[in-house]
């Protein structure tokens, strides 16, 4: 009888071992997927969604500035309601040195920058990378609204951003400088769904209080206007730009503006003077200290000049551009190149309000072929073909 007992005992820890053995093999299996958690609505449900389809997850917080704390707390707290591997990574030096300072130095320059722009490519999507690399994971992810498809094989195989199914959030103007490297290990759940879709998912998931709440800010270190960022971060910008000129487009003075960085082209409210009838801003002269002030048709073009093009594979010949977030795209030629390291775009409609600094991104249909930085306009004319 001690002997049966033995046997059944013996093929039981055989049995529990097998069992452990067959889960160990699974959970070693998962693909493993690196999110990065911004604490709010779209990360979390990226989180939820991929835990749902198999992944083993695990999340990833930056701390960009002193306002992103508080967001690292709430990943974290969700991280562990969710059961998964967090860490959170304070990277505000190199985000000030990579992003912030480029930024204000850009509006020193008379541009207008997209901070989100170069975040991506170069802090963002970088240490995603590093750090899915050193915690084992084979993906990224993240919670914006695009897709990415790939197409061709071998040498020919590239990956493509596509633009999200929720038109009202699509993000794909800000991820063109993304590289392929980047863009073959990223995943990205909601490219197919839309706000009102992720809301649900999480009210219907447990998340009812997450789901209430509101948008992110527009740009994550600026909680308000970005002329009191430039205030506070330029110690006496105002005493060094403010008393130049308002002048129209042939140098007739105007009236006196409060600096030159707090302007931007196409800007018509809080201009701080009075001529009778809406007037716009049309160029902006760091050197003279002077912005010039229009009317509303003196914005409009079928050209513009732009530096720095990427493209992703061969340049389409179906081509639209869009030249700023949620811009209407608009058919164009390839751009040309035309000397000082600034390529001319001709396009096939009217755009206003063309501004240095922002991005012009290419499209073939849904899908991001290319980008550019939107360069200094100024000497466009003698590259215009006269008609």
């Amino acid at each position: 009888m001690l002997v049966v007992k033995k046997y059944i005992f013996a093929v039981s820890i055989a049995k529990v071992r097998k069992i452990f053995g067959i889960y160990y093999r699974y959970m070693s299996a998962k693909k493993k997927v690196l999110v990065g958690m911004s604490g709010g609505i779209d990360s979390t449900a990226v989180c939820h969604m991929l835990q749902s389809q198999g992944y083993d997850v695990k999340g990833l917080t930056f701390i960009t500035c002193d306002t992103g704390e508080q967001a690292a707390v709430s990943a974290k707290e969700l991280a562990v309601r969710l059961g998964i591997e967090h860490h959170t990574v304070d990277v505000r030096e190199e985000f000030r040195k990579s992003v912030i300072e480029p930024f204000i130095e850009s509006y020193l320059s008379g541009f207008t920058p997209n901070p989100c722009v170069n975040c991506n490519p170069a802090v963002k999507f970088r240490l995603l990378e590093e750090w899915a690399d050193t915690l084992g994971c084979e993906y990224i992810a993240t919670g914006h609204y695009v897709k990415v498809v790939q197409q061709g094989s071998g040498e020919e195989k590239r990956f493509y951003i596509v633009t999200g199914d929720d038109h009202r959030k699509d993000q794909s103007y800000f991820l063109w400088r993304l590289t392929q490297q980047q863009l073959s290990r990223l995943v990205l759940p909601l490219g197919g769904m839309d706000k009102p879709s992720v809301v649900e998912y999480l009210k219907n998931n447990g998340f009812e209080a997450l789901a209430k709440g509101g948008e992110s800010m527009e740009v994550c270190f600026i909680p308000g206007d970005y002329r009191d960022f430039l205030r506070e971060n330029v110690p006496g910008i105002e005493e060094r730009f403010g008393g130049g000129s308002f002048v129209d487009n042939g140098g007739r003075v105007l009236g006196k503006h409060k600096g030159y960085p707090f302007y931007t082209i196409g800007q018509r409210k809080g201009l701080g003077i009075a001529l009778g009838k809406p007037a716009y801003v049309l160029k902006i002269n760091p050197a003279k200290n002077t912005v010039m002030l229009g009317d509303e048709q003196q914005l409009v073009t079928r050209y513009m000049l732009v530096d720095e093009p990427q493209w992703v594979g061969e340049i389409p010949q179906n081509l639209t551009v869009r030249v700023r977030y949620r811009s209407t795209p608009i058919e164009c030629d390839a751009p040309v190149a035309v000397g000082d390291g600034r390529w001319l775009v001709r396009l096939h409609g009217d755009a206003s309000a063309i501004t240095p600094g922002q991005s012009a991104v290419f499209y073939s249909g849904n899908t991001v072929v290319g980008g550019a930085f939107i360069a200094d306009q100024r000497g466009i004319n003698q590259w215009i073909p006269k008609e």
